[in-house]
C-alpha cells in the first residue's frame, strides 16, 4: 500500500472562512487521503460549525473528515469517522454511535498491547507515536520505526506515525511501512502549505518505490 499523508487541522480555527480558503488547495492536490477535525479549548458549536464548512470541501476531494476524541460530535457533524485516544471511549462505543461504514482510529503511543487490543476491538486504523519532537502537543509517549516494521507484519489494519513529522525526517516511517504520515504544523505553519504536501509526496513516492 502506498503510504497517504492524514492531515490534522490547526489547533484553532478563528476564522472559519480564512481557513476554507487555505484548506481548498490543500485538499485539491489529491495527496490527502484524510482530514481530522483537532480544536482544543472551544466549545461543541464551534467544533460543529468547522466541521459544517469543511465537510462539502473534504467530500469534493474524496477525503474522509474525522473528528478528535468525540464520537458524539462526529455522528453529529455527519463526519466519516473518529479518532479516539485512549481516554475518549471504546470502538464499540463509537461504532454504536457511528454505524459500521464509520472509520475509527485509536490512539495507541507506542503500545503493541495497545494496538493488538484496538485491532481486536474492530478499529479500522491505529496511531503509532510522537516519533519526534512536536509543538502541537506535549510528547509524553517516544515512539521508533521499529513499532511501524512490526505493525506491518503483525496487524491487519493499516497504522499512522503521527508526531512532529516534517519532509525532511518522513523517509524513514514510510520505509519502516507507515500506511498513513499525520501531519499538522508542518502544513500549517508554513508559509506554502502546497510546496509542503508536494514535498511530502515526493519523499512519499520515493520510499514507496524503493519497497517495490
Amino acid at each position: 500500500m502506498t503510504c497517504e499523508l492524514y492531515l490534522i487541522t490547526p489547533p484553532a480555527v478563528p476564522d472559519v472562512s480564512a481557513f476554507v480558503g487555505r484548506l481548498r488547495p490543500v485538499l485539491e492536490t489529491g495527496a490527502v487521503a484524510a482530514l481530522q477535525l483537532r480544536l482544543k479549548d472551544v466549545d461543541d458549536d464551534e467544533i460543529l460549525t468547522v466541521a459544517a464548512a469543511i465537510r462539502p470541501l473534504c467530500h469534493d476531494n474524496d477525503v474522509a473528515l474525522l473528528i478528535n476524541d468525540r464520537a458524539d460530535l462526529a455522528a453529529k457533524a455527519g463526519a466519516d469517522g473518529v479518532h479516539l485516544g485512549q481516554q475518549d471511549g471504546t470502538v464499540a462505543e463509537a461504532r454504536a454511535l457511528l454505524g459500521g461504514e464509520a472509520s475509527i482510529g485509536v490512539t495507541c503511543h507506542n503500545s503493541r498491547d495497545l494496538a493488538v487490543a484496538a485491532g481486536a476491538a474492530g478499529a479500522d486504523y491505529v496511531a503509532f507515536g510522537a516519533f519526534f519532537a512536536t509543538q502541537t502537543k506535549t510528547v509524553v509517549h517516544q515512539a521508533s520505526p521499529e513499532i511501524l516494521r512490526w505493525a506491518q507484519d503483525f496487524l491487519t489494519i493499516p497504522c499512522v506515525a503521527i508526531g512532529g513529522i516534517m519532509p525532511d525526517n518522513a523517509a524513514p516511517l514510510v520505509t519502516a511501512g507507515a500506511d498513513f504520515l499525520a501531519v499538522s504544523g508542518a502544513v500549517w505553519q508554513s508559509e506554502n502549505p502546497i510546496e509542503v504536501i508536494q514535498n511530502f509526496q515526493r519523499v512519499m513516492q520515493k520510499e514507496g518505490d524503493h519497497d517495490q
